[in-house]
């Protein structure tokens, strides 16, 4: 039998209702969580992304305030305007859109945003709480999605084999402090794999539940899943196809088809994981502005 699809698509839709409500209920009491989104130059995947995130916290009643600094932008220009929105009230939330141009330092960058206001929790700061197991952490969106589609979906990761492919800053890593938590969708017994293991599909069919994170299509075929586990896909990849009207389409980094056959539950690409990452960053809005309203700044 197929494997049961997880639409991260639906369960986005339903995180964004709560924290509509949410919002709601918080703007009558005089506190509106409040995004600011910096873009650097014109790239257009970057401002696709920027775009997206404006328009999903307007319709969540998050007040937006976005910045768009030329590619020529020097490096104390940006960490200007960022030691401007760190003092800044009204803005709860920073998230400076990556890559940066070359003239710009992305470590500096991050750790001029204030630990309280990194929603995309990337800051040191926030990184060391999270693998210190700080349950009041900002984590990094995306692998907060995944966890939160584990938990929706009836999926409970405590005991369970978890094996990560991909050990990016981004997803990978965060990814595994996250499953090995003293939480709710974590408990989990975690190995991460990457680019020099030694036969990866010994490793991967090993997997109660297989999340995949390395940019790249097809790393995982049929013969690398274990019959009945979960395979969380969050590669997002550009494949040519002639036949679509773009003359490409976009597929994860597991082999769809042929994984869902031996699956017990697969996430689809696109619907999958990309919804759940912007309902994380406006989950992370609202929170930091709970815990900065609480404390007066």
């Amino acid at each position: 039998m197929p494997a049961r699809i997880i639409s991260g698509k639906d369960i986005a839709r339903t995180i964004r209702n709560e924290l509509n409500a949410q919002v709601a209920a918080l703007a009558e009491e005089g506190l509106v969580p409040g995004l600011a989104t910096v873009l650097v130059g014109e790239d257009p995947a970057s401002r696709l992304y920027v775009g997206m995130k404006k328009r999903a916290a307007a319709e969540a009643g998050i007040h937006s305030h976005h910045v768009t600094l030329p590619d020529s932008a020097s490096e104390d220009d940006l960490l200007g305007l960022i030691g401007e929105l760190n003092t800044n009230p009204a803005i709860h939330g920073i998230l400076v859109q990556l890559p940066l141009p070359r003239q710009i330092d992305e470590s500096k960058v991050l750790l001029a945003i204030d630990p309280a206001k990194d929603v995309d929790g990337f800051h040191p700061v926030n990184v060391g709480r999270l693998a210190t197991g700080d349950p009041d952490v900002l984590a990094p969106c995306t692998p907060r999605g995944v966890i939160e589609m584990l938990v929706r979906s009836g999926i409970d990761p405590s005991g369970k084999h978890a094996v990560v492919v991909g050990r990016s800053n981004i997803v990978g890593k965060p990814m595994a402090l996250l499953l090995l938590r003293r939480a709710p969708g974590g408990n989990a017994t975690v190995s991460v794999a990457h680019s020099r293991t030694a036969d990866l599909g010994a490793l991967t069919r090993t997997a109660d539940i297989l999340i995949v994170a390395v940019g790249w299509p097809n790393t995982i075929t049929r013969d690398m899943v274990r019959p009945g586990a979960t395979v969380i896909d969050v590669g997002t990849n550009r494949v040519d196809d002639p036949g679509h009207p773009r003359g490409y389409r976009v597929v994860g980094d597991a082999d769809f088809d042929g994984v869902r056959e031996v699956a017990g539950a697969i996430t689809p690409v696109p619907g999958g994981v990309g919804p759940m990452t912007i309902a994380m960053l406006l989950s992370n809005t609202v929170e930091a502005a709970l815990r900065l309203g609480r404390a007066g700044r």
